[in-house]
């Protein structure tokens, strides 16, 4: 055991004043971080408890989109009357994540920031994992690798993402807002988290020190026909193989917009928009979705155990595109 200081911050500004000290991280609903220092994965000197300094309302834009402050419980947002109206699919994807006791906990700055699953990152039993050991080598590569990525991986590590929001924001092209001793700024979605490339322990493009303040989403355009759609080993509390998330403006039968974004399959929620241009301004059927989804599967490779993942993300792309075509609810 080590010793760990706990402070309880008051507000953003004190928040961001005690976390500057060294090895400090901050602490909300603790759904992961709790799990990976029980582990001995994460060994902060000092928790700063973000809990009481505000940042949990669910406020509307000017221009109709929908602000969510960081500290809003997954629960408490997948629920909210705004969210299960405009924007539904956000609400499937909650839902979808984690058990209910998980999801009355969870906020979603928290889950932004969620850490890969993989076990060989997870268990430090296991002395190969670069996200883990920069320099050590990735054990996943030739070891059990069912539930790794087959898009957008590096020599030095193959792990996915593990959230279902992110897929979710990542087709919402939600916006990140985030404060810290520079100032405030603000990280589109898709650039929030990234590709492993030679450094895999970095998963985001926060600075040390910056505090997600809230998640903006732009005024919907995809209220009607969405579809969030995960395939995973069993229903209950497990992670996806695959997951996508499928946003259609349709009118008259003919797709004026598209959004498709993958999760369980990459470091980061994966989207490619040429594969989203491809069915604008056509009638959605089954062979376009499929060019689509070749599209967005371009490069694609597998490794020992999950080279299947291939193909049934091919099938849950073109599934999850005729549910949401289907599907012309305004809310969850």
């Amino acid at each position: 055991m080590h010793s760990i200081e706990f402070d309880q911050a008051v507000d953003p500004a004190s928040a961001l004043r005690l976390v500057q000290q060294p090895n400090s991280k901050f602490i909300g609903g603790g759904t992961n971080l709790i799990d990976l220092m029980k582990g001995d994965v994460e060994r902060p000197a000092r928790l700063v408890d973000i809990n009481h300094i505000g940042l949990a309302d669910i406020t509307e834009l000017p221009g109709g989109g929908l602000r969510i402050g960081a500290l809003a419980r997954n629960s408490d947002t997948a629920n909210h009357l705004l969210v299960r109206t405009r924007y539904p699919l956000l609400t499937q994807a909650l839902l979808a994540g984690a058990s209910p006791q998980l999801c009355n906990m969870a906020t979603v700055g928290g889950n932004l920031l969620q850490r890969t699953r993989c076990p060989y990152f997870m268990d430090t039993a296991f002395a190969m994992c670069n996200k883990r050991a920069p320099g050590s080598g990735c054990g996943a590569r030739e070891g059990v690798n069912r539930t790794h990525a087959i898009l957008g991986t590096s020599d030095a590590c193959i792990a996915v993402n593990p959230s279902d929001m992110n897929v979710a924001l990542a087709a919402l092209d939600a916006v990140v807002q985030v404060s810290g001793p520079r100032g405030a700024r603000s990280i589109p979605i898709l650039e929030f988290h990234r590709l492993p490339g030679a450094t895999p322990q970095v998963d985001t493009v926060l600075q040390p020190g910056e505090l997600i303040t809230s998640v903006d989403l732009p005024p919907p355009l995809f209220a009607r026909h969405t579809h969030y759609l995960k395939v995973r080993d069993r229903n209950s509390y497990a992670f996806a193989l695959v997951s996508v998330a499928a946003a259609l403006d349709v009118s008259g039968g003919v797709v004026r917009q598209a959004r498709i974004a993958l999760g369980g399959v990459a470091h980061k929620p994966w989207r490619m928009p040429a594969a989203e241009a491809l069915l604008a301004g056509h009638a959605l059927d089954d062979a376009r979705s499929n060019h689509a989804a070749a599209l967005l599967l371009a490069g694609a490779h597998g490794f020992k155990d999950n080279r299947f993942k291939i193909k049934l993300a091919e099938r849950a792309i073109v599934r999850a595109l005729r549910e949401a075509q289907d599907n012309a609810g305004g809310s969850a």
